[in-house]
């Protein structure tokens, strides 16, 4: 039982510190240069501020894959099908998106240097680094196809276990299928001029249920009568 609690404290931390990893990294270190047009000149300026921002994108990734690495024991002894699906997808895709993007950022600080030093081909320089920046955008897009498809299968094996709370795990549910949906409009271009707000409004309810498992998690840990029906089931084997 000791396991278990000591589990569900560490899946709760991870998912505050990659949640504001990623917030920090969003909202504090790259959100303005990320859309000005004079992009490399605004990156050669803010070096360091790219560098920290790149490696708190880089904690976000690595904190939340460790997620389903401690989350697999559990979940592979109610569905090992569902339970590896969410191992591959939120552990291994989308760790290996943020490390591109991480890469991307870091890159554009080397193109920006080129590019104030006076270099013969500095135009180019500036139209790499906004291909690379577009490239990046698209990355971070398929990371948002990525994401739900893991966090469903998540909380499918949470909602049927009931390792948590019901209420908390249908919120996932509804939240990131949701959310889901809307990305793939984003994805195909519909929804237009409004695509980066919206993202961000429907990143509000999951990033709210999240920190509402998280502090659940590490206040009360797992369902006491779902751990039971767990070791129940292993002693039956």
């Amino acid at each position: 039982m000791n396991n278990f609690r000591k589990t569900a404290i560490i899946v709760g931390i991870l998912y505050i510190i990659g949640t504001v990893a990623g917030f920090l990294f969003k909202m504090v270190f790259t959100g303005s240069i990320h859309n000005d047009l004079n992009l490399l000149t605004q990156v050669a300026a803010n070096e360091n501020q790219i560098i920290i921002g790149a490696l708190f994108l880089l904690i976000m990734g690595l904190a939340l894959a460790m997620v389903p690495a401690m989350m697999f024991p559990v979940l592979k002894k109610h569905n090992e099908a569902l339970a590896i699906g969410y191992v591959v997808y939120r552990g291994a895709l989308e760790t290996i998106t943020v490390v591109a993007i991480t890469i991307s950022w870091v890159f554009l600080t080397v193109l920006s240097q080129q590019y104030t030093s006076g270099a013969p081909d500095a135009s180019y320089l500036q139209t790499f680094g906004s291909l690379l920046l577009k490239g990046n955008d698209t990355i971070g897009t398929i990371s948002q196809i990525i994401f739900p498809l893991g966090a469903l299968m998540f909380y499918f094996i949470l909602y049927k276990s009931k390792l948590i709370p019901r209420w908390i795990s249908g919120w996932g549910l509804i939240a990131i299928a949701w959310r889901l949906v809307m990305t793939s409009f984003d994805l195909f271009g519909i929804s237009g001029s409004w695509s980066t707000v919206l993202v961000d409004l429907l990143d509000f309810p999951i990033f709210l249920q999240e920190m509402v498992m998280a502090v659940w998690l590490i206040v009360k840990g797992f369902t006491p009568s779902a751990i039971a029906s767990l070791f129940a089931k292993t002693a039956t084997n």
